[in-house]
């Protein structure tokens, strides 16, 4: 069997660390940058070396150039005088693109899981209960996936916030476009919990 060098070894082992990048398709990937002209080569691998400066945003959590970033400056946003508690920025990232929230974030960066160590001190839950009382937000809406630690993270949060907020959890069930026969039991639980007035 052929002996690959090591700098393609090396590469293709480095890509597999990258979610849904198998072996193969590193593989690929490597015989397919080995044909790159050098500079298109250090303009990736600058790229992804840049990423070690990357910034979180101090209030919310996401990504940013600055200290603070665009959304937690917004004054529209500011005035809203609401919160959407996150699990991550991809998260963040889906609600933003529907267009339909302009209030503010906080991304909690996971959800409760005493199992693997996971508890409101590593979630920052004081910090963020501090960000809403100091900020005086009217509105809170939890935006975290339904799970078991999912909702246990919901229950912890409208435990520990001041009364007289009014907290809220997106609603789950049946996607647009879904068919009842093939959703799991979880999924059309949730709808059943989230049904509305017709």
């Amino acid at each position: 069997m052929i002996q690959l060098p090591e700098v393609i070894k090396n590469a293709v082992s480095a890509l597999t660390k990258l979610p849904g990048v198998g072996e193969k398709t590193a593989f690929r990937m490597v015989l397919n940058m080995t044909h790159w002209k050098a500079d298109e080569l250090n303009l990736v691998g600058s790229s992804i070396t840049s990423l070690k400066g990357l910034k979180l945003c101090t209030q919310c959590g996401m990504f940013s150039d600055e200290d603070i970033c665009s959304i937690c400056i917004d004054e529209h946003r500011i005035s809203q005088k609401t919160m959407c508690i996150v699990e991550n920025a991809t998260d963040l990232m889906a609600i933003e693109k529907s267009g339909n929230y302009n209030g503010l974030y906080h991304i909690l960066g996971g959800v409760l899981n005493p199992l693997l160590g996971i508890g409101p001190e590593e979630l920052g839950m004081d910090v963020l209960k501090e960000r809403i009382v100091h900020n005086e937000f009217i509105n809170v809406i939890l935006a975290i996936n339904p799970s078991v630690e999912g909702d246990a993270t919901c229950s912890y949060l409208k435990m520990i916030l001041p009364q007289g907020i009014k907290i809220e959890r997106i609603g789950f069930g049946v996607p647009i476009g879904g068919s009842l026969e093939f959703l799991d039991p979880m999924t059309i639980t949730k709808a059943l919990e989230n049904r509305k007035n017709f």
